[in-house]
């Protein structure tokens, strides 16, 4: 199993629209980085849900319920999309600045490359930001 975490801005699409859906396809992503990484993801693997610019912090935990397709935004077959689904949400949710304080999580690239949109994480580091929002 692999471990990730993707970035909404929640005034775009956030956790609440995603627990009313329980299902959403992770459309729209145009970074080349961001994109190996969706090829990359695997039916069953953990993904953290974050909250950018407003609240900043990782909300809840889905999981890949479709392996990367076309993305349906666009004609370019060269833009994946992934289907995630509602599997948990965090009990409090886990701040940037919690984790910037945390050094086990200073190399995620939530914190090294601010404007990736999918991010892989190893399961340690999914597993402490976990705990911090238990």
């Amino acid at each position: 199993m692999n471990y990730w975490l993707v970035k909404s801005d929640p005034e775009t699409y956030g956790w609440k629209e995603l627990l009313k859906d329980k299902k959403t396809d992770w459309t729209g992503v145009r970074n080349y980085s961001a994109r190996i990484h969706l090829k990359g993801m695997k039916l069953g693997d953990d993904v953290l849900f974050y909250h950018s610019n407003e609240g900043k912090s990782v909300v809840g935990i889905t999981k890949v319920s479709k392996e990367f397709f076309q993305d349906p935004t666009t004609e370019d077959v060269a833009w994946v999309a992934v289907e995630l689904t509602v599997k948990k949400e965090l009990n409090n949710p886990v701040t940037l600045l919690a984790m910037k304080r945390k050094k086990e999580l200073l190399n995620i690239g939530l914190i090294k490359i601010g404007r990736l949109s999918v991010m892989p994480l190893t399961k340690s580091e999914f597993d402490l930001i976990v705990e911090l929002g238990s």
